[in-house]
């Protein structure tokens, strides 16, 4: 006779509490944060460029602004990677990310030419660091004294 399994609410919660701290979910989180750090900083690199200016003009946005868009995704980019400031990174990547879909792109396709689906997706990615922080592969917790708010 099979006997039914009955799972109660403080083994869920108990589950919930092995699953986040498993050497998956580090490895996965550690994937997630180099990966969105490595795409800015191959995107960031290129708009030091001087050849970048031609398509910040042909947008209306000033010439001035090619360094600090430039750095807006160089260095959250490296910062991701790395593991520190990661919440703060991650803001500001989430914030260039809606530039490039209503400003950029003007989040007309969702896909196709100009379609805006990359965008999204780094979008999403980087509020999910957001929420769950630098994670335990991260400088951040190797160093142990960064308070959360800078994590």
């Amino acid at each position: 006779m099979a006997v039914p399994f009955i799972i109660s609410s403080e083994h869920i919660q108990s589950m919930d509490a092995v699953i986040r701290q498993s050497k998956l979910h580090d490895i996965a989180h550690f994937g997630i944060r180099v990966t969105i750090g490595v795409i800015f900083l191959v995107h960031g690199l290129p708009k030091f460029n001087p050849g970048f200016v031609g398509f910040l003009t042909s947008l209306g946005i000033p010439a001035e602004m090619q360094i600090p868009i430039a750095l807006a995704e160089s260095v959250p980019g490296i910062l991701l990677i790395v593991g520190v400031l990661t919440r703060i990174s991650s803001a500001l990547l989430a914030i260039d990310m809606l530039g490039a879909i209503f400003y950029v792109k003007h989040a007309t396709s969702l896909t196709g030419e100009h379609g805006f689906e990359f965008d999204l997706i780094l979008l999403a990615g980087n509020l999910v660091i957001i929420v769950i922080g630098p994670g335990r592969v991260s400088l951040s917790h190797i160093l142990k004294k960064v308070p959360r708010f800078l994590q």
